[in-house]
């Protein structure tokens, strides 16, 4: 089970090597690894702020991990989370589950993703062209997360 926050940029395809030869004994692998998109509903975005409180983001992504586990009996979790400046199409999130089954590996990493969207302590701007504004998440994100309740 790791989970970092990274101020540097990553490689998904090389995490999830190294996730699938550590995830022994899994009969499901499932990965997300989300990008910074390059336009927002505001037109084009060069890049985008993350910032992070360091002990209440990881303190919150800890207890979501530890319930995915248990709910889901997870083999094997990762999460790694970008802060800072991010370029556009620049990957900023990765997560990896591991499981016995497909569908609980699916299932726990549909959680985490939701978690991470909703209730994770991020502040996020976007820059672009026309300036800077601060994102939400949005109403789908919030409806997405109700199905854990």
């Amino acid at each position: 089970m790791t989970i970092r926050l990274v101020d540097l940029s990553f490689d998904p395809g090389a995490e999830l090597s190294a996730f699938s030869t550590r995830a022994v004994g899994a009969g499901g692998v499932v990965s997300f690894s989300g990008h910074v998109r390059p336009q927002s509903t505001d037109g084009t975005v060069q890049s985008l702020m993350l910032q992070i409180h360091p002990v209440l983001t990881l303190a919150g992504m800890q207890t979501a991990e530890r319930e995915a586990i248990a709910r889901w009996s997870l083999i094997d979790s990762e999460i790694i989370h970008r802060h800072g400046d991010i370029g556009a199409s620049e990957a900023i999130v990765f997560v990896a589950t591991a499981s016995a089954h497909r569908r609980a590996a699916f299932e726990a990493a549909d959680f985490l993703m939701d978690y991470l969207k909703t209730k994770a302590v991020f502040w996020k701007k976007e820059a672009g062209p026309g300036g800077e504004r601060w994102i939400e998440p949005r109403e789908d994100d919030y409806a997405d997360a109700e199905r854990w309740i």
